[in-house]
Formats: structure tokens, sequence, C-alpha cells
């Protein structure tokens, strides 16, 4: 605490020399005059002393006759004697520190973690549809509609986090393990209604185990898209076996498919080859938001080529990034030869793309039994065909077709 208080005060590192050190600091003590921190160098002494006290020395240095040099001067007062010899640099210095402290108030760079199936540029584009994008105030983010926007927009996305790290929006997201089949809204029911389930493709029957409603096929059945397959009423008959009413509810049974899928695919039979000749030149740049000033292009330009950003956003520590970035287009001279595929090359494409086909089919749980391919060739076109033989479970839900029937009013008998 003293030390503080000296620093606030002002103290001076001084060095007597002369006649009679010893006396001058016996007359310092009498007349209440604090020394510290004194050092015996023989020739002379050095101490610290108070500012306050520096200006009673006068009368006691002629007494003595002893001689007062100051070394060093400490604390506040000389500070600000100092500073307002560099005021320019000090409002320079002032001026950036206010920059930086608004700055601050911003969101600079958005960072989503954990997404596979949604790509980060779809997420970006959400984003920026929403009204989240880099610039915006941290104060206009509010986290909790983020994270609900997220989930409602992507029905994969089972979980989400979003945090502001200095001027860093980091989201985290969670996706499924297997892409789930979209879920279709199911139209509300009102008392007295009913829910039938038709067929989404047409195929044949395998199997199907109700759970409620009426089933309107079989095992071994021919069905078409749209059919009805479980009716949502139950009928109460009357003793006549005519329809006395229906007993409405929601059908609920599985149906398992047999269906065909069909897939075509064109490619032409030459294509263009890029061959890089390792010619390139780097073009350094600055973008400042959405400015950038960058060095023009010098000299003769490649008769073909590509271009190939790459860039660095400038920060501060691990997360206060800046609306600022540092880079340089990379250009690439190429030349073109063409090419024709071999049989085997579009074998091979053909068959990756079927397989990614494949793969679509199984996370909406379409198992695939066999599958008919034809590869043909005309006029330079290769062509490809494909029939699926699938197992699939079907049954999508709308409201019954059934009408309730009115029931007939008995009127009772006549009584003398």
């Amino acid at each position: 605490m003293i030390q503080v208080i000296r620093y606030l005060k002002g103290y001076l590192a001084i060095t007597v020399s002369g006649f009679s050190p010893e006396r001058f600091m016996n007359l310092c003590s009498h007349h209440n005059i604090f020394l510290w921190d004194i050092e015996n160098h023989k020739d002379y002494y050095t101490m610290k002393i108070s500012l306050k006290g520096f200006y009673r020395l006068k009368g006691i240095t002629r007494k003595t006759g002893t001689r007062v040099v100051i070394t060093r001067r400490y604390g506040l007062p000389f500070l600000s004697v100092t500073m307002w010899k560099r005021r320019i640099f000090m409002l320079g210095l002032l001026g950036s520190l206010f920059f930086w402290i608004w700055m601050s108030r911003f969101i600079w760079a958005i960072e989503i973690e954990g997404n596979y199936y949604v790509t980060t540029d779809v997420f970006q584009d959400f984003l920026e549809e929403n009204g989240f994008k880099v610039g915006m105030k941290k104060g206009n983010v509010e986290i909790e509609v983020l994270e609900k926007a997220i989930r409602t927009q992507f029905d994969i996305v089972t979980w989400t986090s979003a945090q502001i790290d200095g001027t860093k929006l980091l989201i985290q997201v969670k996706e499924n393990d297997l892409i789930l089949v979209e879920n279709k809204e199911e139209p509300a029911l009102n008392d007295g209604e009913g829910m039938d389930l038709i067929a989404e493709k047409s195929g044949t029957v395998i199997s199907i185990v109700t759970r409620s409603g009426v089933p309107l096929v079989t095992a071994g059945m021919e069905v078409e898209k749209g059919d009805i397959l479980v009716e949502g009423g139950v009928p109460i008959y009357n003793d006549d076996s005519t329809v006395k009413r229906y007993d409405f509810c929601r059908a609920d049974a599985d149906i398992m498919l047999r269906c065909i899928y069909e897939m075509q695919e064109e490619m032409e039979e030459k294509y263009e080859q890029k061959q890089y000749t390792g010619r390139e030149r780097k073009y350094p740049f600055i973008l400042f938001g959405s400015k950038k000033f960058k060095v023009p292009f010098i000299g003769a330009q490649f008769e073909q080529s590509d271009m190939v950003e790459e860039k660095t956003q400038l920060r501060l520590f691990n997360n206060y990034y800046l609306p600022v970035y540092v880079g340089y287009d990379l250009v690439r001279e190429y030349t073109t030869e063409e090419k024709i595929y071999t049989k085997e090359e579009v074998k091979n494409i053909f068959e990756n793309k079927i397989q990614k086909f494949i793969e679509t089919l199984q996370e909406k749980g379409v198992q695939i039994i066999e599958k008919n391919v034809t590869i043909n060739k005309t006029s330079g076109i290769w062509k490809m065909s494909v029939d699926f033989l699938a197992v699939e479970k079907t049954g999508t839900a709308q409201k019954t077709h059934l009408i309730q029937v009115e029931e007939e009013l008995v009127p009772e008998a006549e009584t003398d």
C-alpha cells in the first residue's frame, strides 16, 4: 500500500556527495524528510526521497556543503508530463483502444461444428436468410431463437448449441447417424373422422400386419399408387348385414411392398482434361468487409488459367476476430486436352452413381433385392438405365373416404 501511495505522489532516486553526507541525512531526519533505500558507495550515497521532501532540501544542502543529483524519476506526476509530451501518440493509442472496443460489439466470424450431412454452405445461407450474418451486433443475436430455428429447419439436427466467443459466433450441432425419412405432417382429425392408409408406390404387397382399421389388401395383391390399403373406419352391422354406422379410427399397419425404382444417366463420350503447366502467379490482396483491395494483374495473361483464392482472417488472441482478411489469388496456367472415356472408365463412373443412389434408398429404409443395369452408346453419348427391384414399407395417411351412415329413427309404438 505504501508503494502505491508513493507512486501516486511521485518520488526520486538521488545521489548525495560532498563534504558531509552523513550530516545531510541527520538533518533530513530532524526535519521529518523521509529517506529510504540508502546505500553507501564510499564517495557518495544513493537513496530515494519523496517529491515533496526534495523541494525542502535547499537549505540543508547549503548547510552541509553537499551536492544532490537526481538519477531517476518515479510516479504518476512524471508519467503525466511524459504523456503530455507525447500527446499525439497517446491520442492515437486511446483512439485505437476505443476502435477495438467498438469493434468487439459485433460478430466478425461464424463457425459451424459437427455438421456432416448438411453442408456448411447450406448452413451459411440459412443463417443469412434469417438475419444471422457477419457484421451483426452481438446484442441482436438471440441464442435460443437461433437454436430453435436450426432444429426446425433441419430435421436431421437433433441437438444444437450456439454461443458467442469473443467476436465469433460458434454453432455446434449434432446430426442423426442415419438420415431419417422426412416426416410428413398428418392432417388433424376432428371427432367422428377417420384416417386411411394409401399406397405411395405401385407394386405387390408382400406382407401386412394391421393394428387398427380394416385391411383391404392381402399378401400377393397388386396395388397402384394411391390405392387404399387400410380403411380408417370399422363397420358396425345391423341384423340384416347392412352397415349401421362406422367407428372411425386412425388406420395403423405394417405393410411391406415389392416395387420398382428406375434410374437413368447420360454422359458424353468425349471430355476435356486440364493439364497444368506449372506456371503460377500470386496476387496479394486485403479484404476489408466486402471491399477487396488487390494488386492489379501485371504482364501478359495466361491463355487458359483458373484462380484459387487463399485467405486468412486476422484476429487478436484466440477469439477476437477482425473483419479483415489477407491472402492472395493464385492464378494457374493450364492447357486442355480432348480425351475419350474408355468403356471401363464409363462403367466405373456409372457404378459409383449407382452406389450413391442405392445408399440414398437404404438411408430411407428401402431394401434393394435385385438390379438390372443396361449400358450402351449412341451417337457419342453413353446411356445407362437401371431397374431396381426393392422392398419398402408403404402406407401414408389421408382422411378416410368413408361417410358416416345416418341412423334411421324408429317411431315409438302408439298405446291406447
